[in-house]
């Protein structure tokens, strides 16, 4: 592949100066100037950019610009939503257990940032009828991907699922079932958390089936209404971990009386290698993870009316 030519990188380069000096219009006239010309333009952190010739499929400037069906009613039952910023083959296994082991009316929504290593060109191969994928030119947060996932939704329960997690059969009926069954319970997943109390909040432990204070973001199925009602995971979530547990009592305090559990028996899945976590920058993964828990503990220590009864 030939590099970008002198016309689109000196386009991209005004694009650049228009974006310092806070000209948005004339960033986004440039930016469609570089996609006629068939290229697509990223953002990187500094002011510069990155450009790479236009796939066969739209790519957004930002999530910001995902349809906002907030106020749609439903249109179904599920949608099981991913996050994708590369690992290509953990993609393809991902989905195609996703469509080989859920009904034919439960759609998998992907949202491909920055198409790292190719993975956005296999996102839109499964492109289809039970397929929504949407691309965007570059990276963007932990919350504000799953936020823009959520917003696009219009299924009465929306799923959060990570890469690594692998269905082997039917997972995803449990959890439905689960949530269908009792108007309390908001949300159900496949691995649940308690507080540890008696470390002052300091830590969660593994709970089984039943119900639990907050679910891991491994497979998390929850009300769209009550997702929504709670603002979506907090804006200041850049990174998952610790988010999931975070947005779990953000749903408790949003719906009163609500009940997050975890289905009895084994769920059908396994988890592959977890990229979030293993593949990570060590120091950004533990710096943000820190943020997000002290966050937590400022906002919901000592909220004892939030846990499930003991």
């Amino acid at each position: 592949m030939t590099g970008p030519p002198r016309d689109v990188v000196a386009l991209a380069e005004q694009r650049a100066q228009a974006r310092a000096d806070r000209d948005f219009a004339a960033a986004d006239r440039l930016r469609d100037e570089i996609a006629a010309a068939g290229w697509v333009v990223a953002d990187v952190a500094g002011g510069t950019f990155t450009l790479a010739e236009k796939p066969p499929y739209d790519v957004l400037a930002s999530v910001r610009e995902l349809p906002d069906n907030s106020a749609v009613a439903d249109t179904h039952r599920a949608t099981v939503s991913l996050v994708v910023d590369g690992w290509p083959d953990d993609v393809r296994t991902c989905v195609e257990s996703l469509l080989a082991h859920t009904d034919a009316d439960v759609v998998v929504q992907v949202l491909d940032l920055g198409n790292v290593d190719g993975a956005g060109d296999v996102v839109h191969e499964f492109a289809g009828p039970r397929v929504r994928d949407w691309h965007v030119a570059g990276a963007a947060g932990w919350s504000d991907a799953r936020t823009a996932l959520l917003k696009a939704d219009t299924a009465r329960i929306h799923v959060w699922c990570d890469l690594s997690t692998v269905f082997t059969g039917d997972a995803l009926t449990p959890l439905l079932d689960a949530i269908d069954a009792d108007d309390q319970v908001v949300a159900a997943g496949w691995r649940g958390v308690n507080v540890d109390v008696g470390d002052e909040w300091r830590s969660f432990m593994d709970a089984g089936p039943g119900e639990v204070d907050a679910l891991l973001g491994y497979l998390f199925a929850m009300r769209r209404s009550a997702a929504l009602a709670a603002g979506g995971p907090h804006p200041k979530a850049r990174f998952y971990r610790n988010a999931d547990m975070e947005f779990s009592f953000m749903l408790r305090e949003a719906v009163a009386g609500s009940r997050l559990v975890v289905p009895a028996g084994q769920l059908p899945c396994r988890q592959d290698r977890h990229r979030g976590y293993h593949d990570s920058d060590p120091a950004y993964r533990d710096k943000e993870s820190a943020r997000t828990y002290q966050r937590f503990l400022q906002r919901f220590r000592g909220r004892t009316e939030l846990l499930t009864p003991r």
